[in-house]
């Protein structure tokens, strides 16, 4: 393959992209702050969730090792 073959490739794809973009369907503003704002939420319920139980089998391992 030479350059010129190379440089015209180039700019198909190129020419691809753009007009992909063009096909998107952007998030408008608000959806994209309620989709932000169900992640975050999700995010904070599922470390609660792991914390808690990381708590729990601590607590139940150290009583295992160290029993008083």
């Amino acid at each position: 393959m030479n350059f010129q073959t190379l440089i015209q490739k180039l700019i198909e794809y190129f020419k691809g992209v753009k007009t992909e973009t063009r096909r998107i369907n952007w998030l408008t503003k608000e959806q994209t702050i309620e989709y932000t704002v169900i992640v975050i939420v999700i995010t904070l319920i599922v470390a609660a969730y792991l914390g808690g139980l990381d708590f729990i089998f601590t607590r139940i391992i150290s009583r295992i090792i160290m029993p008083h």
